[in-house]
């Protein structure tokens, strides 16, 4: 497997990827998501290829200069419990530290306890914060 940065030859895969792991929201295009993450830090848009080309994993990171975020890690449903998740968000944490990253934050659905899991097995814990959104630009 190698992780590398996302090539819009991508495009098609890594929304399928999103779309098989349950990821994509009505509210959320994700090709619009797409480039707009290429628009800014598109190198910390990450995938993960197998040894015969096709697409196991995606990673979509960024850093504003107070905290690292991650969206979108999701690993092909056929190809998990193989280190691939665990790859990919060691590859966006040594890419921000290497940018001066102090925090890492990421967003879970409370409902998603497995994904959870995986997040507490690589060390991460759950902040007492409220996260609060609201939509500047409609995608629909």
């Amino acid at each position: 497997m190698k992780i590398r940065s996302f090539q819009p030859s991508d495009e098609a895969g890594v929304i399928a990827l999103w779309q098989a792991c349950g990821l994509t929201r009505p509210w959320n295009d994700p090709h619009r998501d797409i480039q707009r993450k290429l628009s800014e830090q598109p190198e910390l848009f990450l995938v993960a290829i197998g040894d015969e080309g096709a697409l196991l994993g995606s990673a979509m990171a960024g850093f504003d200069g107070h905290r690292g975020w991650v969206y979108y890690l999701a690993v092909s449903p056929g190809h998990r419990r193989m280190a691939i998740g665990r790859a990919l968000m060691h590859e966006a944490e040594r890419l921000l530290t290497e940018r001066g990253c102090p925090k890492i934050n990421l967003l879970v659905r409370s409902s998603n306890a497995e994904v959870v899991a995986f997040y507490r097995r690589l060390g991460y814990t759950q902040d007492d914060v409220i996260s609060l959104g609201r939509r500047l630009i409609p995608d629909a």
